[in-house]
């Protein structure tokens, strides 16, 4: 029997993540406790955050009429204790840039669109506790990125509960916002040249929570961040295969399926980009996709990983209840059941039935679309970034919807340094990748960077598309003679992938029963595998890796590799 797409479907969904959790709250309930690795941010801030991040999942399915057992009690509860300065699981107060601001976000977007949960409830005192907390954080300061719409939405929602708020705020967060918009649809995530999910799951995202609040209240800015959002999904789409997989690429991929949230705030705010029915196909190949994989635990937890639990890829500010950030993509569940996308079919892609390859400027990518897999080549980063790995999340020479990238457990031996995908330098028995780029060039058929793995070496490279792979091209000029490779994806060697490698005519090939990747030199290299270490790679727990292993010589040396998929 065919799969039914309703709303209860995707209500379905919510309660089988959300359901799991009821056991793991405090006695209060202003607490969420899910594990026991730590975070960048205070102790005492992990089980706040894992209490917040489920309401980006239950306030849109209690807009659209719908609960889940007890847990509206549970947060008007938990709301009770958490702000209450006299309470044992009170969640103190704020300091600058405070891990908090993150979290009493969701409250605010709680309180904005479900008051009838979680204020209308609750007693005088409580509210004015509750009222209090939210307008003490805007006493500090916030990181100047996503975070300025952070104050944005506490002061929104403040403002609907006709409490005391801060309009300067609203007016300053929206202007940041503005600032950092680069055309196309793209933003720049505050003063980073990251451009990753941080466009679509936080600022789009958020600004299309405002359109759908402010439009009658600010028509103008609620149609601007409309026309944004439509341009933006054009580009965005891209970033999807045809079996529901987004590009691997970036920070933050822990939150997994919130790769989806955009789409769904588009259908939320009543974006006019793609009918009902693509996007829908868009949003439920994603879940099933998502939903096919081991990203829980045996007691239905989300864990901290990507398509598996891992906590090598994980960020500095992951803690376990980081990942409930994915139920952004739940904000459909505010419609009305008797909207047109609950009885629309899930359409398969209007664009995708050849190669394509399409130049985001903005984003300085160039997106190879084949259909049933999506790569992007980048020239890497301009300035640093203090995130956990980086340069592999941001510097490789290409990403992979299908492949994925892998992630360094040391730079002592090659087999560790889950270097795929980029051309790594061995010197004095470390490994050394690309970290950042000092010049680049972004063209319609070739990316430049200019780039240095260590002091004495530059390295200029070319990236150029070919229909069912890319040409690297790199002139290094080096101070000594050093051992370079240039590897390819990472190709999964799981149990039942029948995961085979072979060298002809020197090109080398690992290939398993659903992908394959090769490389070929040019210049005289010497074709090899390696098997980075396991859970290196973001989403196979085990895999192979092609490369060519080249001989730099002091002075200059030109290499080209072929790489396929």
């Amino acid at each position: 029997m065919s799969t039914v797409y309703n709303k209860k479907y995707f209500t379905d969904l919510l309660e089988k993540l959300v359901l799991p959790l009821k056991e793991h709250y405090s006695e209060e309930c202003a607490n969420l406790y899910l594990g026991h690795t730590g975070a960048a941010f205070e102790d005492r801030t992990i089980p706040m955050e894992g209490f917040s991040r489920v309401l980006w999942g239950l306030v849109p399915l209690w807009v659209g009429g719908e609960n889940i057992e007890d847990f509206s009690e549970i947060y008007a509860k938990g709301l009770s204790a958490g702000t209450n300065p006299n309470s044992k699981e009170y969640w103190g107060g704020f300091r600058n840039y405070d891990q908090k601001f993150v979290e009493i976000a969701a409250i605010a977007y709680g309180l904005l669109l479900a008051p009838d949960k979680l204020w209308e409830p609750l007693d005088d005192n409580v509210k004015k506790n509750l009222a209090d907390f939210l307008l003490l954080s805007n006493s500090y300061e916030v990181s100047d990125n996503n975070w300025r719409l952070f104050p944005v939405l506490v002061n929104l929602a403040l403002k609907s509960l006709s409490q005391p708020y801060d309009q300067h705020l609203i007016d300053f967060g929206l202007e940041r916002l503005d600032s950092y918009y680069l055309g196309n649809g793209w933003y720049k995530d505050g003063v980073t040249e990251q451009r990753d999910y941080y466009i679509p799951f936080a600022l789009h995202f958020y600004s299309l929570i405002y359109a759908k609040v402010c439009l009658k209240s600010d028509p103008e800015r609620s149609a601007l961040y409309k026309e944004r959002a439509a341009e933006f999904a054009k580009q965005y789409i891209y970033w999807f295969d045809d079996k529901g997989r987004a590009l691997v690429y970036g920070r933050s991929l822990t939150y997994r399926f919130a790769q989806a949230a955009f789409w769904s705030a588009c259908i939320y705010a009543d974006v006019p980009v793609f009918s009902h029915g693509i996007i829908k196909g868009i949003i439920v190949r994603h879940f099933e996709e998502w939903f096919s994989h081991p990203i829980t635990d045996n007691g239905g937890v989300l864990t901290i990983g990507y398509r598996y639990t891992n906590l090598h890829m994980s960020e500095s500010y992951n803690s376990p209840g980081s990942p409930y950030w994915s139920l952004k993509a739940f904000i459909l569940l505010a419609l009305p059941g008797n909207h047109p996308f609950w009885q629309a079919e899930p359409l398969p892609f209007p664009l995708f039935d050849q190669y394509q390859t399409v130049l985001q400027s903005e984003a300085q990518l160039i997106i190879q679309h084949s259909g049933n897999a999506v790569t992007a080549l980048t020239p890497g980063r301009l300035h640093y970034i203090n995130h956990v790995h980086v340069s592999e999340k941001y510097c490789k020479f290409a990403y992979s919807s299908e492949f994925g990238f892998s992630v360094p457990r040391s730079n002592k031996f090659f087999n560790q340094s889950g270097a795929d995908s980029t051309l790594s330098f061995e010197i004095d028995g470390y490994i050394f990748t690309r970290r950042l780029s000092l010049k680049i060039s972004v063209k319609e058929n070739s990316l430049f960077s200019l780039w240095s793995p260590f002091k004495g070496i530059k390295v200029e490279t070319t990236l150029i598309p070919i229909e069912g792979g890319h040409i690297r091209r790199h002139k290094v000029t080096s101070d000594y003679d050093c051992i370079a490779r240039d590897a390819g994806f990472s190709v999964s060697c799981v149990d039942g992938a029948e995961c085979t490698s072979f060298e002809s005519n020197g090109v080398v090939t690992v290939k398993n029963n659903f992908s394959f990747c090769s490389v070929e030199s040019t210049t005289g290299g010497t074709p090899e595998v390696v098997s980075f270490h396991p859970n290196t790679s973001l989403v196979y727990q085990k895999t192979a890796t092609p490369f060519v292993s080249y001989k730099i010589k002091k002075g200059i040396t030109e290499l080209e590799t072929i790489v396929k998929y």
